[in-house]
């Protein structure tokens, strides 16, 4: 079955499988986690009215005016009295506003002279102050279960107390390289052969999408060491096999994968590079066939198997990373196909050029881009200037 782009997205997010096991890690280990429980506020936050600045806290009734200075409050201290009319304590940033206080001056509008403070302006009720609760309040819930752990998540977990966090389970990714003509890393090198970069490159765009990858050895094209190869695949969690999925005589990998009983959702997206491109499942496990050149591993990947992984590994959501920015020249390309191809986005993000590169097996190109044009496939061309969609790599 051959789909859209965006029928194929919609496909793999509707079919993908969700994680389910669970696992209580340390607080320092859950960064880049998925969450797998709702963390709730322990108490009210702020637990007080907190003052903002550093200044005076006054009763907004007495201003403008001269006030008697009572005393001082620190971050960490509570001051002990209460403000009356015509008095003020001087606060500091991050201090329990005094009883009977209700805004706090900055201390750049005011003029001290001995225990004497001049207040030239007017104050509202709450200006300057976080009032109690404003943040939180005790028992709303500050982390959604399925959420990615970054460092505000972690910041917020350690707020409310928690030193240990129930996180879904990394899920374990094969990575399956097959063909005849790939070689390993350290191997010798013959003219006719290429060295297996996709495993490398898999494994890295595997492990910050939060899962665990397991690279297996290079399957030929031969019918049964390919299915081994599958079989084995089978005992991770997900299954991304790299080439064998074209037309070509020795493509068997959908072959191996029909004969185990495989459930195809599609076998072919409307997508440049990338259109041969498999997604189902087979034994309760899920698989990628991803096209073997190496830009074509990449994209796929990012924009189709990322999303399955996340999902595996508990997100709630998994959105692709698309933005709009102008182009910096002229492009044309051949409408009918989505094409990602690779681009220099700017620094601040306005614009973007396309990256000469000479087809799916240019890893240079890829390796100098940022990012990717998204050239939709009904349109042929776009003018200097104009916005067309980005998506961050």
């Amino acid at each position: 079955m051959t789909l859209t782009f965006e029928e194929a997205r919609d496909c793999v997010l509707r079919n993908a499988r969700r994680g389910s096991e669970t696992e209580p890690v340390r607080l320092p280990d859950a960064s880049g986690r998925v969450l797998a429980e709702p963390v709730a506020a322990d108490r009210d936050y702020p637990p007080f009215h907190r003052s903002a600045r550093d200044g005076y806290a006054v009763r907004a009734a007495d201003l403008p005016g001269e006030l008697r200075i009572i005393g001082e409050v620190r971050a960490g201290e509570l001051f002990r009295a209460s403000i009356g009319k015509g008095e003020a304590v001087e606060i500091m940033t991050g201090a329990p506003l005094p009883e009977g206080a209700d805004a706090v001056v900055m201390i750049e509008h005011t003029t001290r002279s001995g225990d004497a403070v001049r207040i030239e302006r007017t104050q509202k009720l709450g200006d300057n102050l976080n009032p109690r609760g404003a943040e939180a309040r005790q028992g709303q819930i500050v982390v959604a279960a399925g959420q990615k752990l970054g460092f505000a998540q972690i910041a917020a977990l350690a707020m409310v107390g928690r030193e240990c966090v129930n996180v879904y389970h990394r899920p374990r990714v094969a990575i399956l390289p097959t063909g005849d003509e790939l070689v390993t890393v350290g191997e010798q090198l013959q003219p006719f052969q290429i060295r297996n970069s996709n495993a490398y490159s898999l494994a890295s765009q595997i492990a910050a999408a939060g899962g665990i990858p397991e690279s297996l050895p290079i399957a030929r094209d031969e019918y049964q060491s390919t299915r081994e190869a599958i079989e084995r695949g089978l005992e991770a969690d997900l299954l991304l096999l790299s080439g064998g999925v074209s037309a070509g005589k020795y493509d068997i990998v959908e072959k191996v994968l029909a004969d185990l009983g495989a459930e195809f959702f599609f076998d072919r997206v409307k997508i440049q590079p990338g259109q041969p491109l498999v997604f189902g499942q087979v034994r309760g496990k899920q698989f990628f066939g991803l096209p073997g050149n190496p830009t074509s591993t990449m994209v796929t990947f990012e924009v189709f198997a990322r999303a399955a992984l996340e999902l595996l590994a508990g997100a709630n959501e998994t959105p692709l990373p698309l933005l709009r920015a102008k182009l910096s020249a002229d492009f044309r390309h051949k409408p009918g196909l989505t094409r990602f191809l690779p681009a220099r986005l700017s620094a601040d993000g306005s614009t973007v050029a396309p990256e000469p590169w000479h087809g799916s097996g240019d890893i240079a190109a890829l390796a100098r881009a940022n990012a990717f044009l998204v050239a939709d496939a009904d349109r042929e061309a776009w003018s200097a200037g104009e916005d067309i969609r980005v998506l961050l790599k």
